[in-house]
């Protein structure tokens, strides 16, 4: 029975990069690979076959002789034909395929890990969020040990080679037929160890410490939004670059306003006397105050909308609204001469019927047929 063309086998052109060639040759094996296809013979034999031609498609001698001669030109030298996974290299080519979903990878020794980022909540007050502004922050972190430099070994040595995976910072396991790489247990996956550690951070390279810094607060900003300063994390360990610190935006609650995306709002305590004949409040904003007009006879509750007085959002976009909600505040601690008043003018609304309080007789008919009704 003839074979397919290698290039066909793997889905890619006769140009394609040693990485294409990688990733379609991993797409292939992931979804015939005989551990997700247990006793399907044909399954097995596309992994074959596509392992087959990625051995010899991923050397670049035998590719040179394939793309001039064809199959005849590499007869013989493919590990995976009929001689099934023993063929020469597969180890190392499985390996560099599955390394990155087992753990390991074929990339070599990893190095010294990242520094980890940090994160630092910062309490604002609303002025603060939505005008913006410059605030000092003390980070506790870890710095680079100015002794060692980064390295972690003592003044006048240097880490040496790993002896148990010679550097390379990975180790490769045989687990059946197929070998996996992971980081070497000796080392952690940096490749060195270090004989005789710096005195000062005891070889890790880095110190305990902490850092003032400077955090320029952008206007409109709301809680939970956050603030990235690159490289001001974590010190890595033996040298490596720093981590992140994310500034996390905590908004403190205001006496008067609540804050709500773009917008504010607040609550206007007015008497019962300026909501029945109407007149002219002065309403706080952020920038001062402004004159609200109070139409007669307004009713608690009433949103009034103060256009461009809000919040200009940190994102872009115009500035938001104030919404200014009344509340009619009841009249406490009354004299009994007030009281006396109250009752004459109560007594003069239930005179002229129904009209003086329509809400208040539509609720009781509202109420009186509800209780009919049973």
């Amino acid at each position: 029975m003839s074979k397919r063309d290698y290039y066909e086998v793997l889905g890619a052109s006769k140009d394609a990069s040693q990485q294409d060639l990688k990733k379609a040759y991993r797409r292939l094996a992931m979804k015939y690979h005989p551990d997700r296809n247990p006793d399907d013979q044909e399954a097995l034999a596309k992994f074959k076959e596509a392992k087959e031609a990625y051995e010899v498609l991923s050397d670049e001698q035998k590719r040179a002789a394939y793309d001039q001669f064809g199959h005849a030109g590499v007869d013989g030298q493919a590990g995976g034909g009929a001689g099934g996974f023993g063929g020469g290299g597969f180890g190392d080519i499985f390996g560099d395929i599955f390394g990155d979903i087992f753990g390991g990878g074929g990339g070599g020794r990893r190095g010294p890990a990242r520094g980890a980022d940090l994160r630092y909540t910062l309490e604002l007050s609303l002025e603060q969020a939505v005008r913006g502004c410059d605030e000092k922050i003390r980070v506790p972190t870890w710095d680079s040990c100015e002794v060692c430099h980064g390295s972690g070994a003592k003044e006048g040595s240097q880490p040496v080679a790993c002896n148990t995976c010679g550097g390379m910072g990975q180790v490769r396991m045989q687990q059946g037929f197929f070998t996996v790489q992971q980081a070497c247990p000796t080392c952690k996956g940096e490749g060195r160890v270090i004989k005789d550690p710096c005195t000062s951070c005891g070889g890790q390279g880095r110190v305990q410490n902490t850092k003032t810094l400077s955090v320029k607060i952008p206007a409109g900003v709301d809680t939970g939004d956050r603030i990235r300063l690159a490289g001001e994390g974590e010190a890595g360990m033996h040298g490596a670059p720093a981590g992140d610190l994310y500034v996390q935006v905590a908004v403190r609650e205001h006496d008067i306003f609540q804050r709500d995306g773009a917008n504010l709002f607040c609550e206007v305590p007015i008497s019962f006397v300026d909501a029945t004949l109407g007149g002219e409040l002065d309403v706080p904003t952020l920038n001062g105050k402004v004159k609200l007009k109070v139409p007669a006879e307004t009713q608690s509750g009433k949103l009034f909308r103060l256009r461009g007085k809000g919040v200009t959002p940190v994102r872009g976009g115009g500035p938001g609204d104030l919404l200014c909600k009344v509340v009619i505040e009841t009249p406490v601690k009354l004299s009994s001469e007030q009281k006396d008043l109250l009752r004459k003018f109560q007594e003069s609304l239930e005179s002229g019927g129904n009209r003086h309080n329509p809400r208040k007789s539509s609720w009781f008919e509202g109420v009186k047929r509800f209780f009919d009704a049973k």
